[in-house]
């Protein structure tokens, strides 16, 4: 699937190439990327001294000699690596092509641009729901455990992560100061471990150390050249755990998958954010770059519902899913709530320092471990959206976590389901309630009709109904407050099937850059539940908005019925629908039926 990524992606760069004239730049360095003109053009923010930033592979460790080739066609170097047998250095174009030829050259290649992959700004959710809690809960907070943050830098003032701060360098501007001017990597360093202390937020593995180092300048992007003297630096300074918040869609080449790949062989764990060039169907391969490498963990995002994000990447590439929307961590100055697969990641790497901290120091058994106990989602077993599932750290980590409170079981026994009486009957109702934790909670049963209200309580009794279909239900609740219930149908009389009443409001928010709606799509049915279409359904909208709405109801019931547009508003701000008539030619409208008059949705 990557050749067949990376031969699409050069036809189609191609394509652009001859409309910008770059075709014989694009010959000489045989690679494309959707970046490569902004590199190679002045004046789209190219070097200035019309210098083009390339990597150069050597078929040996780069020493003096190499250095002087480089030198000797009018290069300036940048790096000289260690980690890869390659030189960072930028040249002019027409050096390209004799670099090429020299037999002691494997390959020239661009140093590809990368960009923070943080989407729009959207509480402190995630954390919680991959179970950290329960680790923390068992005294492992990733201690000791050292952790890369190759990004923007880190706030190392944050009161949230300036005890786990522990050193970094600053590759952009060359010196021993990688305090973030973006936000991006603060917030990041948040998530995988922002103090716990009784205040803010908390990361996943709050005692791990903390390292920044800094590749992403103050507008968010940076250079692979930056990132593989990054990976360098972290195989001299016994980092174990690296979190990649940034990509490029174009496979960046050689020498940046082997620091990487030589990394990880050094048993450092790569981390990264899989992209936010998904679709909302959740088709294709567009996984970005390093978490397209086999060395790389590429983490998608999730919401609180555990669905995927309708903007992470998807592909054969994916092997972890993690919260990535609206998740409130450590900020430049403060805190912020961000949403991408940029915070998707952080989870992951989180727990990666969990399972080390645990006593795994493998690379390739702790990555196992992630893998095995995540939680599946979406199709059975390993699929291209959520990869092996939701990661899971309580598990991950190896926490025996209490057996939760089990709901009671409920059954009705007396009427069966379905049952139809005549007008004034008395009704015995029986049932029985049983509770592992509790045993026999029969006494304790509480029944409701969808017409009558309550109408008993206990085991047995016997009672008469209004003339209607009834949803009668059975409930009870356990010490524990966890609720069991049972329900079944009932006809009392001969209802008339000319009677609508509303049986459902499904609440949801429409989205489009700073501009929310809300959408209530209304459910009529008739006195047998049957769908009534053609119904006019008319309400109103208040908190939020105020406004009058109506629709005609479509052959299955339902109308969808939505609000006035909000521009930006804030967080908690609710719209609230309310049900003002129902009506048909030829039926009734019984108000009084209905199994909702009106619902609500908060903008979270």
């Amino acid at each position: 699937m990557k050749v067949k990524l990376i031969i699409i992606s050069i036809i189609l760069l191609l394509v652009m190439v001859f409309a910008c004239g770059c075709i014989p730049v694009m010959e000489k360095l045989g690679l494309v990327n959707p970046t490569d003109e902004e590199q190679l053009s002045p004046e789209k923010g190219g070097p200035p001294d019309g210098l083009v930033k390339v990597l150069i592979g050597f078929k040996e460790k780069p020493g003096a000699a190499q250095q002087a080739l480089v030198k000797g066609v009018g290069g300036k170097i940048k790096y000289t690596y260690h980690i890869v047998d390659a030189i960072a250095a930028s040249i002019p174009e027409k050096a390209i092509e004799a670099l090429q030829k020299n037999p002691n050259v494997t390959h020239v290649e661009l140093d590809v641009k990368v960009y923070a992959l943080d989407a729009e700004l959207d509480n402190s959710w995630g954390v919680k729901r991959i179970g950290s809690g329960f680790v923390h809960d068992d005294d492992n907070k990733g201690t000791g455990v050292n952790i890369a943050i190759i990004d923007s830098g880190i706030d190392y003032t944050h009161p949230d992560l300036d005890d786990n701060y522990a050193g970094g360098y600053d590759f952009v501007n060359d010196d021993n100061d990688p305090m973030d001017d973006d936000g991006h990597g603060t917030h990041v360093a948040g998530t995988v471990a922002a103090e716990d202390n009784g205040s803010g937020v908390v990361g996943v593995a709050p005692e791990a150390s903390l390292y920044a180092l800094k590749v992403l300048d103050s507008g968010g992007s940076g250079y692979f050249s930056d990132i593989i003297k990054a990976l360098e630096w972290c195989m001299s300074n016994d980092i174990q755990v690296t979190n990649n918040s940034y990509g490029s869609s174009g496979d960046p080449g050689i020498t940046v998958e082997e620091a990487f790949n030589n990394a990880y062989n050094a048993e450092i764990i790569h981390v990264a954010a899989a992209g936010n060039s998904g679709n909302p169907p959740g088709k294709g391969d567009n996984v970005g770059y390093p978490a397209a490498y086999d060395s790389v963990i590429a983490v998608a995002a999730t919401d609180q519902s555990d669905e995927r994000a309708r903007w992470s990447s998807t592909g054969p590439d994916v092997e972890l899913a993690a919260p990535g929307v609206s998740i409130y961590s450590t900020y430049i100055g403060g805190y912020s709530t961000l949403s991408g697969t940029s915070m998707a990641s952080p989870h992951v790497a989180g727990v990666a320092a969990l399972v080390i901290a645990s006593g795994i120091s493998d690379a390739m058994v702790v990555r196992t471990k992630l893998q095995e106990t995540a939680d599946d989602l979406g199709a059975t077993g390993w699929d291209s959206q959520f990869g092996y599932g939701l990661v899971d750290a309580d598990e991950a980590a190896g926490v025996e976590t209490p057996s939760p409170n089990e709901p009671p079981t409920v059954s009705i026994t007396n009427p069966v389901d379905g049952s139809t009486f005549n007008s004034g009957a008395t009704i015995l109702f029986a049932g029985t309630a049983s509770d592992l934790e509790d045993e026999d909670l029969t006494a304790n049963l509480v029944w409701t009709s969808s017409r009558d209200s309550q109408i008993g309580t206990g085991g047995s009794f016997f009672t008469t109904l209004s003339d209607g279909i009834h949803t009668i239900t059975a409930e009870v609740t356990d010490s524990g407050g966890e609720n069991g219930s049972a329900s079944i149908g009932i006809t009392v009389g001969t209802p008339s099937t000319n009677i609508i009443h509303v049986s459902d409001i499904y609440m949801s928010l429409k989205i489009a850059g700073i501009n929310v709606n809300a959408i209530a799509k209304v459910t009529i049915v008739d006195a047998n539940d049957n769908p009534v279409g053609g119904a006019i359904v008319s309400g109103s909208w208040s908190e939020a908005t105020s406004d009058m709405d109506s629709g005609v109801t479509d052959t299955y019931g339902k109308v969808s019925l939505q609000s006035n547009k909000v521009k930006n508003p804030p967080i908690d701000t609710t719209f609230i629908f309310t049900i003002d008539n129902v009506e048909k030619a030829g039926w009734t409208y019984s108000s009084e039926a209905n199994i909702e008059t009106y619902d609500s949705i908060k903008v979270e």
